[in-house]
């Protein structure tokens, strides 16, 4: 991946924890790493093709004088989002802000925090079997795509399924969404859950009948064996229905821990199974 710089662009603000420092304000230094493809734009000498650096610089003048805060770590948080959020071309950012002033009482250069974030890439597996089952699927890809962290870039086919381990309910309708996210698993597992109360999700049986069910079942090529959240999702390969769906938008994909294209896990397991 491609890089533009931006070192130590001055801005006076006003954040800080002493109401000094939010009254009268101070110097930042901001400096930023823009990780992005600049083939096209250095091929082609075009400016439409990367980051105009003047516009850019305003734009982020602009964001960290919006509003006070105490910490320069919340300050850093906020550009880095309102980068990957306005600048599509941007895949990740890297986020330094210096503190030359700040108020140590000691003889420093500067105190400074700096932060990495990146749009990250995730499959969701989506199924309902109560009520309007594909409203609520449909209700649930517009939740996620009105929230301001994640967006659908791609969405399945639709599958009628059988149930798995409670088999006294409705048959599912089931299908895939491929996700661009800022959220961290963990963040993300929340915000799903969310989605699933909001649409009248009731956890009483055990694979029991739902409105909604999300689960994460990939994060970029992530392995974790979190208490909130594993990753890759643990039976994955061995559901017809959660398959079937992934390999209509990621065929290719390669499980990070079975080493396998999803297509070949799909075709594996529909040797021995029908959903």
């Amino acid at each position: 991946m491609d890089v533009i710089y931006i070192e130590d662009l001055e801005v006076y603000a006003h954040h800080g924890v002493n109401q000094a420092e939010k009254d009268m304000g101070q110097k930042f230094l901001i400096s930023l790493k823009l990780y992005l493809d600049l083939r096209d734009a250095g091929k082609h000498d075009d400016l439409s093709s990367t980051i105009n650096y003047a516009v850019l610089c305003n734009d982020v003048e602009g964001e960290f004088k919006k509003k006070k805060y105490d910490l320069i770590e919340t300050s850093a948080e906020v550009l880095s989002e309102f980068i990957l959020k306005k600048y599509a071309r941007v895949k990740r950012v890297k986020v330094r802000v210096k503190k030359p002033w700040a108020p140590i009482g000691k003889p420093l250069k500067w105190a400074a925090i700096e932060v990495d974030r990146r749009w990250h890439r995730t499959y969701i597996s989506v199924g309902s079997n109560l009520g309007d089952r594909e409203q609520n699927i449909k209700d649930a890809v517009h939740a996620i795509n009105s929230s301001d962290s994640s967006r659908i870039v791609k969405m399945s086919k639709l599958y009628e399924t059988k149930p798995v381990g409670y088999l006294k309910q409705g048959d599912f309708l089931n299908g895939a969404l491929e996700l661009e996210t800022l959220l961290t698993p963990e963040e993300l597992i929340d915000f799903l859950m969310q989605v699933e109360k909001k649409l009248k999700r009731e956890r009483k049986i055990k694979w029991g009948p739902r409105t909604l069910d999300l689960d994460v079942v990939l994060y970029d090529n992530l392995v974790t064996a979190d208490e909130k959240i594993v990753i890759p999702h643990p039976r994955m390969h061995k559901r017809l229905f959660v398959l079937k769906p992934l390999c209509d938008i990621a065929p290719y994909v390669v499980h990070p821990v079975l080493n396998a294209r999803i297509i070949d896990l799909t075709t594996e397991l529909e040797k021995t199974e029908k959903m």
